[in-house]
């Protein structure tokens, strides 16, 4: 063959090689995560695409779980919604009641593609499922809370161990001012944390209906539980200066004030583990399960994080994508590489024992970052403790946070902020009843 032949024939190669890349399948993924953690979603993006030929991801950051969510009922009215979308757990009631999904157990079943659902933890699997066990989205990025200390800190004050009590833990921080530190506990209002997983670890109700799972005629309760206590005792100890509110809208987060030894204890979700080692604290820190008051039997707390959920109104060829993707994302490789570069916890049996059998959890930056699987299983989940199934959920929190930050700048009682909080919050699931009369959870 002369040179001018092989020229033509490497160009003709070279053209099918570029027509058979332009015939990938390609499907859109709306993400919510940002920063490190968005770039974490970007690059298993990358990962599956690299991984074979047929299908393309084309991976799309929405600057946050509200926004991809509103940014995705937008979508639908135009008809340019996405194939995938990640949702954090506060989306969970709405989309489920939308009817614009493809619930996932099913897009495997008729797509061909496995996934063993069973090998799902309870305590995640719950919360995206129907009440027959069908996964509706797929759990991925899950977390739950713990709180972080400062070891230094904590031996100075001659405290041995972190406290399992909320008595314990006002008996620490009274301890930690006595031998001179300022910030005991770096306070930041969190639904998420001092609602929600604080009523799950003690077995108490969110709302009535099982915290919504049995009705849409659902009112919230948590102005008549213990959780009204809690948050007393929280306000109770920022006056007494053992603890002191800290938020990035303050001029300083809850996290960065630990991380820069300003303060001894600060509550996230585990995913912020990874976070605080890349910080580099210049002290010892540890963490630890959420605290539970005396005499209270002890319960699991619940996932957090995010699912993915596949949409309505998409051709057969980009469910194959997206499915494929998913059972991609669910493989032990692939949930070690998320672990490895978040906070992140496993969502499946197998990898969480693989790990362990592996020594995962012993080398760092990931020493006892399983505490948050301890705290996720401490007991199978209960009627109270496998989730929250409320519309409007996002509103919800939202009326929540700002009536506590109402209580704290001293406008209000805490038990005024809380019934003034639950009673816009029935006012707000009162509509998505109307909304959607005659309809109940699957």
């Amino acid at each position: 063959m002369n040179r001018t032949m092989t020229s033509v024939a490497a160009l003709g190669l070279a053209l099918m090689g570029s027509a058979a890349a332009a015939e990938k399948v390609k499907f859109e993924y709306w993400y919510g995560l940002t920063g490190d953690l968005g770039a974490v979603v970007l690059e298993t993006c990358n990962r599956f695409n690299a991984s074979q030929a047929e299908y393309e991801a084309v991976c799309v950051g929405q600057d946050g779980y509200e926004k991809a969510v509103q940014n995705t009922i937008a979508a639908f009215r135009a008809e340019k919604h996405p194939t995938l979308l990640q949702s954090f757990d506060a989306g969970t009631a709405d989309l489920m009641l939308s009817g614009e999904f493809y619930p996932v157990t099913q897009l495997m079943a008729d797509t061909g593609v496995t996934v063993d659902w069973s090998d799902y933890f309870p305590g995640i699997a719950n919360y995206y499922s129907s009440s027959k066990g069908e996964f509706f989205s797929m759990p991925w990025n899950s977390s739950t809370p713990v709180y972080y200390f400062n070891k230094d800190h904590f031996a100075k004050a001659g405290l041995t161990e972190a406290p399992l009590t909320w008595e314990g833990m006002e008996a620490a921080l009274v301890k930690l001012k006595e031998s001179g530190q300022a910030c005991g506990l770096a306070y930041a209002p969190s639904s998420w944390i001092d609602l929600e997983q604080f009523s799950m670890a003690h077995n108490v109700p969110v709302a009535s209906n099982n915290n919504g799972y049995d009705g849409l005629n659902t009112e919230l309760l948590y102005n008549t539980t213990l959780h009204v206590k809690h948050m007393e005792n929280i306000q109770r100890w920022i006056t007494e200066g053992v603890a002191s509110i800290r938020t990035a809208a303050a001029g300083k987060s809850a996290r960065d004030s630990f991380v820069e030894g300003e303060c001894s204890v600060f509550f996230s979700s585990i995913a912020d583990h990874n976070t605080v080692h890349k910080l580099k604290p210049s002290f010892a820190w540890d963490v630890q399960i959420i605290p539970t008051y005396e005499g209270v039997e002890r319960h699991n707390t619940v996932v957090g994080g995010a699912s993915l959920w596949v949409l309505s109104g998409k051709t057969p060829e980009e469910y194959k994508a997206a499915a494929t993707y998913l059972a991609f994302l669910a493989t032990k490789e692939e949930q070690q590489f998320l672990l490895e570069n978040s906070g992140y916890i496993p969502v499946t049996k197998s990898t969480y024992e693989a790990l362990k059998a592996e020594g995962f959890y012993s080398a760092e930056p990931y020493i006892n970052r399983d505490i948050a699987m301890k705290s996720l299983t401490f007991t199978e989940p209960g009627p109270l403790t496998r989730g929250i199934r409320l519309g409007g959920m996002i509103q919800i929190r939202s009326e929540w946070q700002s009536e506590v930050e109402a209580a704290l700048a001293g406008q209000k009682t805490m038990k005024e902020a809380l019934d003034t909080a639950t009673s816009r919050g029935n006012d707000i699931l009162a509509r998505f009843a109307k909304t959607y009369e005659g309809k109940s959870f699957p």
